[in-house]
């Protein structure tokens, strides 16, 4: 069997719901020994996020929620009371053997226990501590709470999503999944290598890395910010159409919708041609990049009248055989089926303790020399309480009188 990237990592993941599990759960992915902590008879607050939950094998809702599922494979689960002392000295035990410390309370509060950075550091001074917080460690509204759909509000994020002001259900729109939870997952867990890398190859100590979904989100604006700081406008909604070349768009289909980018003047004249519209190709107003952006809004209704005429399917395959990128605006369904997904293994079963068999969505990362090929199902709440604390020295007398009070 190859290693894998991270082997011999150790994470203490003390976060809940999606943005730092789920970085915890890729850097397990790749190999990390991730120990999850959780409270004592509750768990991660995501575990209840349903419905849907988990079917056992007789096909009986459980209480694990799918949305648990989703970011916590390949972990090991200790629940730990860290607001007893007795909590807090497991956590410094497992903290003084751990290379990396997760958590995403809110500022200050694991301080409060003894359980802040500068106080693990001393304990470990080649700890990275990654704190990943709503605002962050600084600022004004450092201390306040917050969720995915709000930091897409005041990051700027909902206001360039959605169809323009004055068009049928114009307006502001969230991302329909939690996407900035799941850039500041790939955020912290780069962020985290980046740390270890420089600890192990350049001689440096442990540190403390300050993650903010604010800032993930707000840095997401990428191009779209640039836009502004090069015009000083702010970038309008344009609903299904992109902000690169155009065409960059949905178009609705006499059945379903389609998305296809002719990103330069080569592929919108083989676009044209394959459609049967050398007249808008012909068309001064839209012969280079520039003027189809400029003449945006005459285009797209040209190309769209034209899309009607024939099924989603049809025009699939005419655009493949011009060599226009294009796809299908499919369902979560229809993309598990496919055939690249299929082939790519993007889905994969497992075995599971509760519902026997369970389908997850695969690691992303094709790796030739350490491939990610581990899947475990997410912990059972506490599963590994014995298996860890055993390994701290803690006896069987001691972890059973922990349990009787309420500290594990």
């Amino acid at each position: 069997m190859p290693h894998r990237a991270l082997e011999g990592v150790k994470i203490l993941d003390m976060s809940r719901v999606l943005a730092a599990p789920l970085a915890t759960q890729l850097l397990a992915d790749l190999g990390a020994d991730v120990v999850k902590i959780e409270r004592p008879g509750l768990g991660d607050e995501s575990r209840r996020y349903g419905p849907p939950f988990v079917k056992d094998k007789d096909g009986r809702d459980t209480d694990i929620a799918a949305f648990y599922m989703s970011c916590n494979r390949n972990k090991r689960s200790v629940t730990v009371a860290f607001d007893k002392p007795e909590g807090q000295e497991i956590i410094r035990r497992l903290a003084a053997q751990s290379d990396v410390f997760v958590e995403n309370f809110k500022t200050g509060t694991l301080q409060r226990y003894g359980l802040g950075y500068q106080q693990l550091a001393e304990i470990n001074p080649k700890l990275i501590y990654c704190s990943i917080t709503g605002y962050g460690q600084t600022g004004p509204l450092a201390t306040k709470p917050g969720y995915d759909g709000v930091f897409q509000a005041m990051s700027g994020m909902m206001n360039v999503s959605g169809h323009p002001d004055g068009d049928p259900g114009g307006g502001p729109m969230k991302v329909g999944i939690s996407m900035i939870d799941i850039l500041t997952s790939l955020y912290a867990a780069n962020a985290i290598q980046a740390a270890l890398y420089n600890r192990d190859a350049n001689g440096g100590r442990g540190q403390h890395i300050d993650i903010s979904l604010l800032d993930c989100g707000f840095a997401s604006l990428s191009h779209f910010a640039h836009s502004y700081f090069a015009s000083g406008e702010v970038p309008e909604r344009r609903g299904n159409g992109g902000f690169g070349g155009v065409p960059s768009q949905a178009f609705q289909c006499a059945d379903r919708s389609i998305f296809l980018v002719a990103g330069n003047d080569d592929q919108f004249r083989r676009l044209c041609q394959a459609i049967g519209r050398t007249d808008i190709s012909d068309d001064t107003r839209f012969s280079d990049a520039s003027g189809r952006i400029v003449n945006r809004k005459e285009l797209l209704p040209l190309l769209q009248e034209t899309f009607l005429t024939k099924t989603r399917d049809e025009w699939l395959a005419v655009l493949d055989d011009a060599g226009i990128p294009n796809g299908g605006v499919n369902d979560i369904e229809e993309a598990i089926a496919e055939p690249q997904i299929i082939h790519r293994e993007m889905v994969r079963q497992i075995e599971d303790p509760v519902s026997g068999r369970t389908n997850i969505l695969a690691n992303p990362i094709r790796l030739s020399e350490t491939p990610v090929n581990t899947y475990n199902a997410p912990p059972l709440l506490g599963e590994h309480v014995r298996e860890v604390l055993g390994a701290l020295g803690y006896s069987d007398e001691a972890i059973h009188d922990f349990k009787s009070r309420g500290v594990v």
